[in-house]
């Protein structure tokens, strides 16, 4: 495997583990319908996580760019 599909790979699978470790984190609290603000700021980090790995599919799905 070639290195830059090496690092594209790294680069989304680490936030997907991020994500999902926050999220089901997030889902096993007891109380999960009274949000306080770290919870808020969690939802948004992993969020974000997970934007990064739409992006990252994507771009491999759209293939290479002809310049």
């Amino acid at each position: 495997m070639e290195q830059p599909r090496r690092r594209r790979l790294a680069a989304i699978f680490i936030p997907v583990v991020v994500g999902l470790s926050g999220l089901l984190g997030l889902f096993n609290r007891p109380r999960f319908q009274t949000y306080h603000t770290v919870d808020v700021v969690e939802l948004l980090a992993i969020g974000m996580c997970f934007g990064i790995v739409l992006a990252g599919l994507l771009r491999i799905f759209r293939g290479p760019v002809d310049g």
